[in-house]
């Protein structure tokens, strides 16, 4: 099976574009990202590298973390489409797109449970940037990505990447709370929420 081909399958989401470019984009992002750095098993790619280990969540896997965000964040757009729709410009392929492709930065720069040189040189999520810059995703893309983490001092500019950054955060929390009783005791987000 191609690289292309194992995206398509691990993000079923993908149909849900309307957008034919931007569906190929996506999967020309995540293609790119494994090529570079060895073709691994996307299905089997870790979340969160190294804290999870320190969390008990060595179970906890990227394609899944991408599939809940992507839900949570078109949950999100659908429910201010459905109470706001006639005044709000809120692209939901955007939405879906820059959830889909949020994390791929993750690929390069965690190897198991180890940084890899990007990972502690870059840091997250700035090799995503150029990731879905050279699939030729536009630049909103890239702006989700570089915006969904505290990683940065970038603030959501628009509204789809203010949509991303709160289904990420939620859904990065909902992990967490295996680790924690309360989420009030756990440590501040790690920069790979």
């Amino acid at each position: 099976m191609s690289l292309r081909d194992e995206v398509r399958d691990c993000f079923p989401e993908l149909a849900q574009l309307d957008d034919d470019d931007l569906r190929s984009g996506v999967v020309e992002a995540w293609a790119i990202a494994l090529e570079a750095n060895g073709s691994p098993d996307l299905a089997s790619l870790p979340w969160l590298g190294p804290y999870r280990a320190e969390l008990g969540l060595s179970d906890e896997l990227l394609v899944d973390h991408i599939r809940d965000v992507a839900a949570v964040s078109v949950a999100i757009a659908d429910a201010l489409l459905d109470r706001r729709g006639a005044t709000l410009d809120l692209d939901l392929d955007t939405v879906l797109a820059g959830a889909l492709v949020h994390d791929v930065s993750q690929v390069g720069e965690v190897d198991g449970d180890e940084w890899t040189r990007v990972g502690r040189l870059l840091g997250h999520p700035h090799y995503g940037v150029y990731l879905v810059l050279a699939a030729g995703l536009p630049v909103e893309i890239a702006h989700v990505i570089l915006s969904h983490t505290s990683a940065t001092t970038v603030e959501p500019a628009t509204l789809e990447a203010a949509v991303v950054m709160q289904a990420d955060g939620a859904t990065a929390n909902a992990i967490r709370s295996r680790a924690y009783e309360d989420l009030r005791d756990a440590p501040p987000a790690g920069p790979h929420a």
